[in-house]
């Protein structure tokens, strides 16, 4: 059992609202919390206290509010369920962003972790298949928008042919052709073909999703070029370059 299973939903959105605003401004106080919780004082009170005397927070009165291990382990967990389920709402239902992170909100506090990495692996299946992909996804959205609208299917399915049959032509070496994590710029796409590297690095990547055939978003690059952060699986990652050296992707 894990520390967000023995959570209230209501403390899984103070803690989940402790991890944020930590990433955005390094120090937490009640009023921070309150504010963005839209919540009395008193109700934020009550909740540090609790998650304080299970060893998710370091509180006291008048001291800055920061994260135990233990707690930013479960914050993680929280906003990885949030995210993950936002995400399928937008790129595979087409809901607009504000009314999927409504619902991720309502949602993530139920949801079984094993039904979560089903979400997971249904956004990489329609990502990665030929007869998927965000034209597929723009179909779908295009059809919930316009009532008895359907799609011609025939001309559906040829057009995929069509894809298919280019990327062949243009060839076993090109269309197959790896680039390396290092070498992707941010908004792009990839699929993972390759983790090289048995080092402790390489096994925390594998462990927190980054393997063959997982789907992965550059999100920020470093001015310099390090760290970089990409999205895999839910996770938020930021990995050096000569970690990002080491993964060879085929963009999709």
């Amino acid at each position: 059992m894990t520390a967000t299973d023995m959570l209230t939903a209501s403390l899984e959105d103070y803690l989940e609202a402790i991890f944020h605003i930590i990433a955005e401004k390094h120090a937490v106080k009640p009023r921070d919390i309150a504010k963005r919780l839209k919540v009395s004082y008193a109700s934020v009170t009550g909740a540090l206290r609790s998650l304080s005397e299970k060893k998710l927070i370091n509180y006291s009165p008048y001291d800055l509010i920061t994260l135990t291990k233990e707690g930013e382990l479960a914050a993680k967990d929280v906003v990885r369920r949030h995210e993950i389920l936002h995400d399928f709402f937008v790129e595979v239902l087409a809901v607009p962003e504000a009314d999927a992170d409504v619902a991720a909100c309502q949602m993530e506090h139920s949801i079984p972790r094993d039904i979560v990495e089903r979400f997971v692996r249904f956004v990489e299946f329609v990502e990665t298949c030929p007869r998927g992909g965000q034209k597929w996804i723009k179909g779908f959205g295009y059809q919930c928008d316009h009532t008895n609208t359907q799609e011609n299917c025939e001309k559906c399915i040829a057009s995929c042919l069509d894809d298919v049959r280019r990327r062949t032509k243009e060839g076993g070496a090109k269309a197959m052709v790896s680039s390396r994590l290092k070498d992707l710029k941010p908004g792009q796409r990839c699929k993972v073909l390759k983790v090289r590297g048995r080092s402790e690095a390489g096994r925390r990547i594998v462990e927190m999703g980054v393997t063959p055939g997982s789907v992965i978003e550059v999100e920020r690059i470093a001015p310099l070029g390090d760290p970089i952060d990409v999205k895999v699986k839910g996770y938020h990652l930021s990995l050096r370059k000569d970690e990002a050296e080491g993964i060879d992707v085929e963009l999709i």
